[in-house]
């Protein structure tokens, strides 16, 4: 049986100097710490999947959308009916011989009357348009991949025309052709039809139509619409992954929060991972906890090729037999909404969770391996991290369920490092706070995952890893957190908390901020690290704090190089040595009103270099970046620096130098 190294010996190992690159000796005085202390955690709410970080530009592709993800949706949503040259015909939603028993609805196309009479620009044909996510954005001279499952169903071959149009304003105008292509459908079993249209114009209001050019019936379903042009050509919306990498992320934690384990309507609608790792016709879409639907377009696949391409660990987070106890208004409740899946089926979860793992691991003679394999990634992902469980009520059940499915992993796989939960609210005194830290201790759990969300204020007086103990085994990954707002001054109580972070990275050894993403015109939650619409990410304050951290990673902590004159609780500071990449970061916050003084002593950091580079966020309190304007952004300029040396430390701001050995 393989040794298992727990997360703190991993640290130790590289502090040391055992792993095969060669780093530098930390001077004395330093406290070893994480050097993955920023991550990103990805949850699909606010859109952030479909019509977001997932670059598919068609909304219900696959006719899936239906009444119980949100009132009057069926298969038709975001679709709707055209005819040019007055054509006539009906569609129908159907069930029968579909592509894949996991995406029974498509629609069937009947057109009765065609070419009879043309539109001002020519056009005829019976139909259907989707218009996306509030319009299809598309640049003039860019590649757009567009595919349909079509089936002929008797009849002559079907001429299908498959067009990007824009629709213009005024009585008597027909659409502007922005790129088209024509299929001629003969088969009367299902036949994938792809082809590349280049726009001929720039638009942002943009739609494509499928539209039946002769008489008779024809059935369509996962109607696609992808730009060429994505994120290491990966599927990822290429602006959106760009601002994740700028992050400078080391590990990234999905699907969720509380989209890991269903929506409370029963377990039917709980993420499993095995459902969104094939083809993209044979996956199941699902709802969504936050009340719409999820394609798994982007699935376990694409998260994992995702962390791959931005050098990122997966954590990926499984359910295990308990759903969540806060939907449906179980919030409050005496006992809560939390179901819990019979004793005698848990196996089915645990295998769920073995299975994942020889997916992520296996080599391609194994069953899961070659899934993988299959699907174009023959080399393991080298899984690391492994999450049970997400924010759930620390009841009897869930404790008996969870250990149950714990002790099954660690056993099979003792090289898996497994992250657990603490439940909602992760504060010392709440119950479930309680009964988690009781349960880790209990199992020795390599990592716990806190959340919570407060007011500024919290985070600006709050020292809450100081007080934890030095002797638990169990880490704490800060898996969910948040200011209650989004100004300046809320971004700078995340800086200085995270300072604190830093400065107890022998407890903690990971964070991520909550939630990452929101799209513009469909928000959940607020707020968010990156708020988006079709044109562009918009960066809050928050992001450019959580940048600062991403980029200055490193392996041991010096609490005592920096003094502040007069310094206060709203001041914070931090100095982190990463001896793989022979840098030094020293962080400044100032959360207060009136400038500061730094006094800066780096004397036992041998071989300088006399220039750095200084980055600073600053700006006023309430200072917000959002739709209409984007006043902070952090400023760089190259410095020169001395071992002994004072800065100036404007009122809300924070600094950062970033000096070389």
């Amino acid at each position: 049986m393989k040794k298992r190294m727990t997360l703190c010996a991993a640290f130790l190992a590289a502090t040391l100097g055992l792993s095969a690159q060669k780093t530098m000796t930390p001077p004395k005085g330093g406290t070893p710490i994480s050097d993955e202390l920023l991550g990103i955690f990805f949850e699909d709410i606010s859109s952030a999947a479909d019509g977001g970080l997932y670059a598919e530009l068609i909304q219900n592709g696959s006719f899936e959308f239906n009444p119980s993800e949100r009132d009057g949706w069926g298969p038709a949503t975001a679709w709707k009916v055209v005819r040019p040259g007055h054509s006539l015909g009906y569609l129908e939603a159907r069930t029968d011989n579909p592509i894949h028993e996991n995406n029974p609805h498509f629609m069937r196309l009947m057109a009765e009357r065609v070419g009879h009479y043309y539109d001002f620009n020519g056009w005829t044909g019976y139909g259907i348009q989707n218009d996306g996510f509030n319009g299809i954005s598309v640049k003039a001279g860019e590649k757009y991949n567009v595919s349909a499952f079509l089936r002929n169903v008797g009849g002559e071959a079907k001429k299908v025309r498959v067009a990007l149009i824009e629709q213009q304003q005024g009585w008597g105008k027909g659409p502007k052709l922005l790129a088209d292509v024509e299929w001629d459908v003969n088969n009367t079993q299902w036949q994938k039809f792809e082809a590349t249209l280049t726009a001929a114009e720039t638009s942002q209001k943009a739609a494509l139509q499928i539209l039946v050019l002769n008489v008779g019936t024809l059935d369509v379903d996962q109607v696609s619409l992808m730009p060429q042009d994505t994120y290491k050509g990966h599927g990822m919306r290429k602006d959106l992954a760009q601002a994740l990498a700028d992050l400078h992320p080391k590990f990234m934690r999905f699907p969720g929060g509380c989209v890991v384990h269903g929506g409370g309507d029963g377990f039917w609608d709980t993420y499993r991972w095995k459902t969104t790792v094939g083809p993209k016709e044979q996956r199941r879409g699902l709802k969504n906890t936050w009340g719409y639907h999820q394609s798994m377009g982007l699935g376990y696949y694409e998260y994992f090729q995702f962390c791959e391409d931005l050098g990122m660990q997966p954590v990926p987070i499984l359910p295990c037999g308990v759903n969540c106890q806060g939907t449906n208004g179980g919030w409050g409740m005496k006992n809560q909404a939390q179901d819990c899946v019979p004793m005698d089926q848990m196996d089915e979860w645990v295998n769920d969770a073995l299975d994942l793992i020889e997916w992520a691991n296996g080599d391609v003679n194994t069953k899961w391996g070659r899934i993988r394999a299959e699907a174009g990634h023959p080399a393991p992902f080298n899984l690391k991290y492994l999450g049970l469980g997400n924010e759930e009520r620390i009841s009897p059940e869930f404790i008996e369920r969870f250990k149950y499915i714990y002790e099954r992993v660690t056993k099979a796989h003792p090289e898996i490092v497994i992250v657990g939960t603490a439940g909602p609210g992760s504060h010392p005194g709440n119950p479930d706070y309680e009964n988690g830290w009781k349960l880790a201790d209990e199992l020795g759990m390599p990592i716990m995952d806190e959340h919570y969300y407060e007011p500024r204020d919290y985070f600006l007086k709050s020292r809450q890893y100081d007080k934890y103990p030095r002797d638990r085994k169990t880490k704490v990954y800060l898996g969910e957190y948040a200011a209650k707002d989004k100004k300046l001054i809320d971004a700078l109580a995340e800086g200085l908390y995270l300072l604190h972070v830093e400065k107890n990275g022998d407890v903690v050894c990971m964070t991520s901020y909550a939630p990452l993403f929101a799209r513009r015109d469909n928000t959940n939650w607020n707020p968010d690290l990156i708020y988006f619409d079709n044109e562009r990410p918009y960066l809050t304050c928050s992001y450019y704090v959580q940048q600062m951290f991403g980029k200055s990673a490193g392996n041991y902590y010096y609490g005592d190089c920096v003094s502040i004159e007069n310094g206060t609780d709203l001041q914070g500071q931090s100095v982190v040595l990463n001896t793989k990449t022979r840098q030094l970061f020293v962080k400044i916050c100032n959360a207060g009103d009136e400038a500061k003084k730094a006094n800066i002593d780096l004397s036992r950091f041998k071989g300088m270099k006399a220039q750095a580079v200084k980055t600073v966020i600053s700006g006023q309190a309430q200072d917000e970046n959002n739709y209409d304007a984007q006043p902070i952004q952090p400023k760089e300029e190259n410095v020169k620096v001395s071992k002994k040396m004072t800065l100036d430390i404007a009122p809300y701001s924070f600094t950062m130098l970033q000096i070389n050995l």
